[in-house]
C-alpha cells in the first residue's frame, strides 16, 4: 500500500502551480473547510483565489462559467452531489455547449468537483449518485476519484486541457489510503495501467495473468475498490480468478483497455452504485455485446443499487445500495 496525495494535497498543488486556479463552494473557507474537510487550509494560504459562496448552486456553476470563458481556471465544490440537479442547466447547456457554439474561439474549462455515494446514512436527498444523468452529454467529460489513480496527476491533467469535467468523489473514498500501482503491482497483484492521449488512464489489476482470469469486472469509485477486496480473497481462497478494470474517465469511455481484458476473459461484470435502469452497466453492456458479438462466455451482467429512494435508516439503506455482499454476490454469478 503506497499513501498518496489526497484531494486536499491536489488542490494545494495546483492553486501552487497555476494563478489563475480559483476554487468555490459553499463553507469551503477555513476553519471549516468543507463539508469533508478536503479543502481545509486552502483559504488561509490562497485568501483571494479560495472562497466561499452563498447556497446556489445555480449560481456556483454560473460564476465558474464565467470565469473559465475569462481566462481562469474555476474549480467548484458542490457540497453534495445531489444538489448537481440544480446546476443542470449551467453544466449541461451552457458550460458544455459554449465551445462548440462558438466554433472553438472560446473555451469553457469548468472543474466540478462533488462528494457522491451512500453508506453514511445521510438519507435520500444526501445519499445519491447521479452521475449517470450526465453521461453522454457532448463535450462533458465525467471523471472519478479512485484509490488507483492519484488525484494530484489526474487534477494536473485535467487542468491543461479546456473541456469540462464533473469529478466524482465517492464519500466513503475519503479516509481510505491510496493504493498506486508499483513496480506493476498493486498489493502483489499484477498492475496494468493504459494512458490515452487525453492522459487520464485506467488501471487493471488481476491476482494472475490475463489469460488464467475467466470474467473481467468493470467499476470505478468505492465500487472499484470493493470488487477488489472481493476478488483478492476469492483469489486466495477459493482460486477464483478474474480482472478487474478501473477506469478514471467513465464518460465517455476509454474502450481500449475494456475490450482488451474482454477479449480474453470473454465475460464482462459492470458494478456501480448509482441506481438501477438506463446506466452506466447499460450503456457498456450494449458496446460490448456488440463489439462481441458471438464470441462472449455468457451475456454481460450489470450490477447496481435498487432503484428506490434511499433510506435514512443505515441497516435498510445497506439493504438497497452495492455494498460489499451484494458486490461478491454478483461477482460469483459471472464466475459460475
Amino acid at each position: 500500500m503506497i499513501a498518496a496525495r489526497s484531494m486536499g494535497d491536489a488542490l494545494r498543488a495546483a492553486l501552487n502551480e497555476d494563478d489563475r486556479v480559483i476554487l468555490l463552494g459553499e463553507d469551503i473557507v477555513d476553519p471549516y473547510g468543507g463539508a469533508f474537510k478536503v479543502t481545509r487550509g486552502l483559504s488561509t494560504d490562497f485568501p483571494d483565489r479560495v472562497r466561499s459562496t452563498p447556497i446556489s448552486e445555480g449560481a456556483i456553476a454560473g460564476l465558474c462559467a464565467g470565469l473559465a470563458l475569462s481566462g481562469y481556471r474555476p474549480i467548484a465544490e458542490i457540497m453534495f452531489g445531489d444538489f448537481l440537479t440544480l446546476c443542470f442547466d449551467q453544466i449541461v447547456n451552457h458550460i458544455a455547449k459554449y465551445e462548440a457554439m462558438y466554433n472553438g474561439k472560446v473555451t469553457c474549462p469548468v472543474i466540478i468537483r462533488t462528494p457522491s455515494g451512500g453508506g453514511r446514512g445521510y438519507g435520500p436527498t444526501h445519499s445519491q449518485s447521479l452521475e449517470k444523468h450526465f453521461f453522454g452529454v457532448p463535450h462533458l467529460r465525467v471523471v472519478a476519484s479512485s484509490l488507483v489513480h492519484d488525484p494530484a496527476d489526474v487534477l494536473r491533467v485535467l487542468l491543461t486541457q479546456d473541456s469540462p469535467v464533473l469529478l466524482i468523489e465517492h464519500k466513503l473514498l475519503y479516509p481510505l489510503h491510496q493504493m498506486l500501482p508499483s513496480g506493476g503491482r498493486i498489493d502483489g497483484d499484477i498492475a496494468e495501467v493504459h494512458v490515452p492521449a487525453d492522459g487520464l488512464p485506467t488501471v487493471s489489476i488481476r491476482p494472475v495473468p490475463r489469460e488464467d482470469c475467466s470474467f473481467t469486472v468493470l467499476a470505478y469509485g468505492y465500487q472499484a475498490e470493493l470488487a477488489r477486496r472481493v476478488l483478492s480473497r476469492l483469489a486466495v481462497e477459493e482460486e477464483i480468478f478474474g480482472e478487474l478494470v478501473i477506469p478514471s474517465q467513465i464518460s465517455p469511455p476509454d474502450w481500449e483497455p475494456i475490450d482488451a481484458s474482454v477479449n480474453v476473459t470473454r465475460s464482462l461484470l459492470v458494478i456501480e452504485e448509482g441506481v438501477g435502469g438506463f446506466t452506466w452497466g447499460s450503456e457498456v453492456a450494449a458496446r460490448i455485446s456488440s463489439r462481441f458479438f458471438g464470441e462472449l462466455r455468457r451475456p454481460v451482467a450489470t450490477a447496481a443499487s435498487d432503484p428506490t429512494v434511499i433510506p435514512s435508516s443505515k441497516v435498510r439503506e445497506a439493504d438497497m445500495l452495492m455494498t460489499s455482499e451484494r458486490v461478491e454476490k454478483a461477482i460469483r454469478k459471472v464466475a459460475a
